[in-house]
């Protein structure tokens, strides 16, 4: 599967970037709920390490994940789960399993059926889905880590997975917060980083989303609200959308304020 090897070269992307610090440099809070450098590696390590699991059998998936869900239910964050779960692993020996986890993940997905459905702790998905919410994942949480260091990532057109993921998730955006789904889906016209223009849904003069590729993907994902890019939204059903547009599964999110989410000066 294509959708493994960007899942790859993203993984790979951030590495490049987190390859020189030290274990203080790991523990910079980043502008993601105070999250650290080194939180958000635990965090795609451990759902890697799911990935895999549910790749193998739903109940393998189920076996690790079932702790995790009653540990949320009464009460605990994720993160509290997820220390728990790795077991003192941190700063340098994290980034380095992380990374093994990361290759791992793309080489068992490469080989997989696209069409074969797995376990998650949302709705099943296909491997190709799967494997596409972890580039997601990596490239989203990637981002407060390119902000907090003070660096321009240079994107590719790898990205369209993500726009992809984004569209996709225009009716759950609403459904997921109990609302009706206004019709008609946008048109959606983005330039990607290569400068190639990318279309989903019917055209409409009165509703669509027009501008670039990575802002699109930043505002489904949630790492910059929309009044921070300079996407073009027209038509009511647009705006709401963009406003709260949600690509990833569990309960409804807010984007992050205008002007909270930026990359920060270099230190």
């Amino acid at each position: 599967m294509q959708q493994a090897e960007d899942f790859r070269q993203e993984a790979r992307t951030l590495a490049a970037l987190l390859d020189p610090l030290d274990d203080a440099r790991l523990a910079t809070r980043t502008q993601f709920k105070n999250w650290t450098i080194e939180d958000v590696l635990g965090h795609l390590h451990m759902f890697n390490h799911a990935a895999n699991l549910s790749l193998k059998s739903a109940g393998s998936f189920d076996e690790f994940y079932t702790p995790i869900r009653e540990a949320l239910a009464g009460g605990k964050s994720m993160l509290d789960a997820q220390y728990v779960w790795l077991d003192g692993l941190s700063g340098r020996a994290l980034y380095d399993a992380w990374l093994r986890m990361s290759e791992e993940t793309a080489d068992n997905f490469a080989g997989a059926d696209p069409k074969m459905r797995l376990k998650w702790a949302g709705p099943d998905m296909s491997a190709r889905s799967f494997i596409t919410a972890r580039q997601m994942e990596t490239w989203a949480h990637g981002q407060e880590i390119f902000d907090v260091l003070g660096v321009e990532r240079a994107e590719a057109d790898r990205i369209k997975n993500i726009n992809h993921m984004g569209v996709l998730a225009y009716g759950w955006t609403f459904i997921n917060r109990k609302l009706e789904v206004p019709e008609p889906a946008p048109h959606v016209r983005l330039t990607a980083p290569s400068g190639a223009v990318w279309d989903w849904n019917e055209p409409q003069e009165d509703h669509s989303v027009e501008g670039s590729a990575v802002e699109f993907a930043q505002v489904v994902t949630q790492v910059r609200n929309v009044a921070d890019t300079g996407l073009v939204t027209t038509g009511e059903n647009a705006a709401r959308w963009m406003a709260m547009a949600q690509c990833f599964a569990g309960k409804p999110e807010d984007p992050p304020a205008p002007g909270t989410r930026f990359v920060q000066p270099a230190a």
